[in-house]
């Protein structure tokens, strides 16, 4: 029992290193190309429940177009990945989204795993790479 939890731990342990790694490239290639993608089916946008926080909604976005087709897959299937421009992310989205108690999803995998971020901290670590 002790090897699968120290597989567990450890599993868990690179999942967030792996989730670090995409978060910080979403911020480097999102200010690059000042665009975000999410995805779209008419006026609709995918979210889905948190895997952190009971009866908390999270919408996910990609800093790159393939990453967003990686995940319509399965229930997303019939979403189109979409961009943002990134200027109506910061003022528009970002907001918007902290009003509706909604968290960011950042750059997810295939498997829709990692970072869940407030909307304010994803729009200061945004604003922290400009200049």
């Amino acid at each position: 029992m002790g090897k699968i939890q120290k597989g567990t731990l450890t599993m868990n342990y690179n999942l967030k290193i792996e989730s670090k790694k995409r978060y910080d490239m979403f911020l480097k290639r999102v200010k690059e190309n000042e665009v975000v993608w999410g995805l779209q089916i008419d006026d609709k946008w995918c979210v889905c429940e948190s895997t952190k926080y009971h009866d908390t909604q999270v919408m996910p976005f990609w800093s790159d177009e393939a990453y967003a087709k990686q995940c319509a897959k399965k229930e997303w299937s019939h979403y189109i990945p979409t961009a943002i421009p990134l200027d109506a992310f910061l003022q528009n989205w970002l907001p918007g989204m902290d009003e509706d108690n909604l968290l960011v999803g950042v750059n997810w995998n295939v498997h829709l795993v990692g970072d869940e971020e407030e909307p304010s901290a994803l729009a200061l670590g945004l604003q922290s790479l400009e200049g």
